[in-house]
């Protein structure tokens, strides 16, 4: 998310490497509780805070006796944001390591490559960070995060319904089969609200060296406000442009993605401000007692404070909560019924429960909390009392 890479989406759409070989796995034993995940550690775009998170939940329940005795090997695999190497990483830790989940995973393209062999071999994931479309439309798959599809009908939500907000616009960052799943999100915003979108421009590149022409179009077509699907380098080039062409009266309605210190000491003017509805309680809010057992584990361990931690985190927690209640051994087998048939897991990091169920997709959480960047401040600010919901009736 915080790189140009995302154009690797693309080159996986095209690959897509779907090696047959189904493998049973996952067998009892007194041994370790192997557990594994498929990260972009290494290579052009990375997110290791996620599964150094769920490591750190491992080692921490480990240290208090493990899980009815037996210890959990934690194993996290380096895809390197590449189509092939995804497709072998979940080929070691499933097939090789006999691994009984997939916990903490988050890679740009990991969900989309791998989608079918987990089915194959019967084996669950539970991503900390989803991103590809892939990862909410598997049975086999429910990431812990709302991902950037209900992220994107959240923030026009706030836009329109909060801010009151007229002649929302969208920029959009395509790459690979995403552009469905953001439309989908689109017109789920318009489906609740009764708008539509003043303007839309799919064709943002990501990488981007100059954005001065989609922000002339944009503010050309009458944009009071303006969404983008966007990573951070590039939402900072589109909000330099905006200012170099004197567009300080507009509101910028982007997704988690960008939600990061960095991005925050990073953006100089903001027009009217960056509005973002995060995707667990915002991570800036150190102090909170809704991140307090999270932002002491991570700082024990000296992991970085970001959304990316905060999603590797919940997902072993959901496994850990889960594999603790199994009567008898645990395996692949009874994790994955365990999951099937478990009961909601709340958490304060989070609006909605966690359920993984035997649904045929997992279009994660609906909820997200709104915080604003505001122009020069380069500090976030939490800017409600609540979670802001996509409505029940339109999910």
């Amino acid at each position: 998310m915080r790189t140009k890479a995302f154009g690797l989406v693309a080159l996986a759409a095209s690959i897509l490497l779907i090696v047959s070989g189904c493998g049973g796995g996952g067998g009892g034993s007194q041994g370790p509780i192997v557990v594994g995940s498929v990260n972009s550690i290494s290579g052009p775009a990375t997110f290791p805070e996620a599964s150094q998170a769920a490591k750190a939940v491992f080692d921490q329940v480990n240290a208090s006796g493990g899980i009815k005795g037996r210890q959990i090997s934690y194993r996290a695999v380096d895809d390197k944001g590449d189509p092939a190497s995804a497709a072998s990483a979940a080929r070691q830790v499933v097939g090789s390591d006999e691994a009984v989940a997939l916990i903490g995973s988050a890679s740009l393209l990991e969900c989309q490559i791998n989608t079918k062999y987990y089915e194959q071999n019967k084996i669950l994931s539970i991503p900390g960070i989803g991103v590809d479309p892939a990862c909410f439309n598997s049975p086999n798959i429910s990431p812990a995060n709302v991902g950037p599809y209900n992220d994107m009908t959240l923030t026009l939500l706030y836009g329109s319904e909060v801010l009151k907000l007229d002649n929302i616009c969208a920029l959009l960052e395509i790459a690979g089969n995403t552009l469905p799943s953001y439309q989908a999100a689109i017109d789920k915003w318009s489906q609740i609200t009764g708008k539509k979108l003043k303007y839309i421009d799919a064709t943002v590149p990501y990488g981007g060296s100059d954005y001065t022409s989609y922000i002339v179009k944009a503010r050309q077509a009458g944009c009071q406000a303006v969404t983008v699907n966007p990573v951070e380098p590039d939402s900072i080039g589109q909000l330099k442009a905006a200012e170099a062409q004197g567009w300080n009266d507009v509101t910028w309605l982007l997704l988690t993605s960008v939600y990061s210190t960095n991005y925050a000491k990073a953006v100089t003017n903001a027009g009217k401000g960056v509005y973002v509805p995060a995707e667990f309680y915002p991570f800036t809010d150190v102090n909170s007692p809704q991140n307090k057992e999270w932002h002491d584990l991570m700082a024990k361990n000296n992991i970085p404070l970001t959304s990316f931690s905060q999603g590797g985190y919940l997902a072993a927690k959901y496994f850990v909560e889960v594999a603790q209640g199994i009567n008898g051994d645990v395996t692949r087998e009874s994790v994955t019924k365990a999951l099937h048939e478990m009961k909601p897991v709340s958490n304060p990091m989070v609006g909605d429960p966690f359920q993984f169920g035997t649904a045929n997709v997992h279009s994660g959480g609906t909820s997200g909390w709104p915080v604003k960047l505001s122009t020069g401040s380069n500090q976030w600010e939490r800017i409600a009392n609540d979670w802001l919901r996509i409505p029940a009736k339109s999910q």
